[in-house]
């Protein structure tokens, strides 16, 4: 069998220090094992609307070489840079765990948001400017798009659908645990469950709603300094090496000082790859939410201009609730 192909001219990896700039946005991928699927991503982002000049970072855990010496990774890459994105690329090794990957890429930036982006997940070219958007409306701590699973477009679950709750204007900090009717609202993001809600609500074109949610798995934009004082994911230390959770964990604490929203329609896709986390027997939530002392988190919100007029959890966790 022939090696694979391996990218002949050499792709700058950008220096550090110069990407961390104030600018509006920037999206992180933290990613391993994955080149076609990444390759798949960065095409998303280098076709997006806007907004203009927004910086990517990619951090890769991969066992062998980096993603970006495959030609289909450093072509997207350079497409976005030809197209004005400036674009880190690094590698974290040793693998410390998901969450200190999270932390790792959370340093490498200065931006007013960050968007974090699963290295399997294909955006609409509206998505991200939508989700700008909503953040800047809304004021809230996050926003974001749940993932649609397409294979499963002919699977319709009505009785998912009663999870969906709009945010009547801003959205307010929440304390979501496990056992209570704000911890289901998650039953609403596996499948296409949420392409069939979309449907149902009949948008205009433009249009979106901010709706309740008690996380979000695979794009998620957050509030940079918002996620800094909720404590990011400093508490990847805490953990073993091996656990999945940690997006789960990071939103809970967010939301509770900040509140968070999903943004409908989604333009966000799963491209339904294998899982590269094999071992979940430990949930990083679980453990965050065990240490946290009983006292009030939460902050007062000064009011924020909302309209909803024209102008995306772990999936892992997510597939928890898939009936089996």
């Amino acid at each position: 069998m022939s090696p694979p192909p391996v990218v002949n001219r050499p792709l700058a990896s950008d220096d550090a220090a110069e990407f961390r700039t104030d600018r509006l946005l920037d999206v992180l991928i933290p990613t391993r094992n994955r080149p076609a699927e990444l390759a798949v991503t960065l095409a998303g982002l280098a076709a997006q609307n806007g907004p203009a000049g927004f910086g990517v970072v990619v951090s890769d855990q991969s066992g062998g070489g980096p993603p970006w010496s495959q030609p289909a990774v450093a072509t997207t890459v350079r497409v976005l840079r030809h197209r004005g994105h400036p674009v880190l690329l690094t590698r974290r090794l040793p693998r410390r765990g998901l969450a200190e990957h999270r932390a790792y890429l959370l340093d490498q930036s200065r931006a007013r948001y960050v968007l974090f982006l699963d290295d399997d997940v294909w955006l609409e070219p509206d998505a991200v400017d939508r989700l700008v958007t909503a953040i800047q409306e809304l004021g809230c701590g996050f926003v974001g798009n749940a993932v649609h699973g397409l294979s499963y477009l002919d699977d319709v679950r009505p009785e998912t659908h009663r999870h969906y709750e709009e945010w009547d204007g801003q959205p307010t900090p929440e304390e979501v645990r496990p056992g209570t009717p704000e911890w289901d609202r998650a039953r609403i993001h596996p499948a296409a469950n949420l392409l069939h809600v979309t449907e149902t609500v009949g948008l205009r074109p433009g249009q979106w709603r901010a709706y309740k949610v008690s996380w979000i798995g695979g794009c998620v934009l957050y509030d940079r300094a918002r996620l800094h004082d909720s404590g990011g994911f400093d508490f990847w230390h805490r953990l073993p090496e091996k656990h999945q959770g940690e997006d789960v964990a990071a939103q809970l604490a967010v939301m509770a000082r900040y509140g968070g929203a999903g943004i409908l329609p989604s333009g966000a896709y799963h491209l339904e790859a294998p899982t590269t986390v094999t071992d979940r027997e430990v949930e990083a939530w679980e453990i965050v939410l065990a240490d946290q002392p009983d006292d009030d988190t939460t902050v007062t919100l000064e009011p924020a201009p909302h309209s909803l007029e024209p102008q995306a959890t772990s999936l892992e966790t997510q597939a928890a609730l898939e009936p089996t």
